[in-house]
């Protein structure tokens, strides 16, 4: 019969076919015809191609590091610092130079800027030489001359050093006729501490003997400190004023 010779050949085309599944393998049902049942045991048997690769290609892609993006460079950053950074420089350097003005200033109009006993060795020396000379003079007393003291106080002393020499030396004056005592003062040592124009201030050391010439005589000894104002009057220095650091 035909279809024993159908079934014969359908099993020698499984047996020699090694692509077929076992679901392939199985019987067709009868009166099927050969043609209609081998499409769909070779559909049946073919592998999936359409979907085997997105498979393997998704298992590939969650195996594989992902790169990271790239961050996009800020430039509206930019153009807003640094026009910031400019403007700070630029008010850095102002300050910086209003700085550097006013210190300029500041040194031009410090006092010892000014000072030319730090650059005038010449004056510095003359106003030494004139001021130690009046000191000596005006501090010096002989009850037997007091007419000398008097002269040298007009010649030397100007404004208040008048009235503040009358003042150190009215003790003297007054027990110098009875005691017979002679003041007699010596520079020793003078320094010019300030010198501006017209105007000096000197430090000023000196020695200074009282001696009692009646019938006891007796002579003491005395170191003094203490420092004049100076000015200029005309060719000469007068003593303006006397600070013996005492209040």
């Amino acid at each position: 019969m035909s279809t024993t010779r159908h079934l014969v050949n359908r099993r020698r085309r499984l047996a020699t076919a090694p692509s077929r599944t076992a679901g392939a393998e199985t019987e067709p049902a009868y009166g099927q015809p050969e043609a209609d049942r081998e499409p769909e045991a070779a559909e049946s048997a073919a592998p999936n191609t359409d979907t085997a690769p997105d498979a393997a290609d998704d298992n590939h892609a969650d195996d594989a590091p992902r790169p990271r993006p790239r961050p996009r460079p800020r430039a509206s950053r930019v153009r807003i610092t640094l026009p910031a950074v400019l403007c700070a420089l630029t008010v850095l350097l102002g300050a910086v130079a209003v700085w550097a003005f006013a210190s300029a200033s500041s040194l031009r109009d410090e006092p010892a800027r000014q000072n030319a006993a730090l650059t005038d060795i010449g004056r510095t020396s003359e106003v030494k030489g004139r001021i130690s000379e009046a000191v000596g003079a005006v501090f010096s007393y002989d009850y037997a001359s007091p007419a000398r003291s008097d002269r040298a106080a007009s010649t030397y002393l100007t404004g208040r050093a008048v009235q503040q020499h009358k003042d150190m030396l009215a003790d003297v004056r007054e027990q110098a006729p009875e005691q017979k005592l002679v003041l007699t003062t010596t520079v020793t040592e003078s320094g010019v501490e300030f010198l501006d124009g017209d105007r000096a201030r000197l430090l000023i050391f000196a020695d200074q003997s009282n001696t009692r010439t009646g019938k006891d005589e007796e002579t003491t000894y005395a170191a003094a400190m203490f420092a004049v104002d100076a000015v200029r009057r005309g060719d000469t220095w007068l003593i303006a004023a006397i600070d013996t650091f005492t209040r």
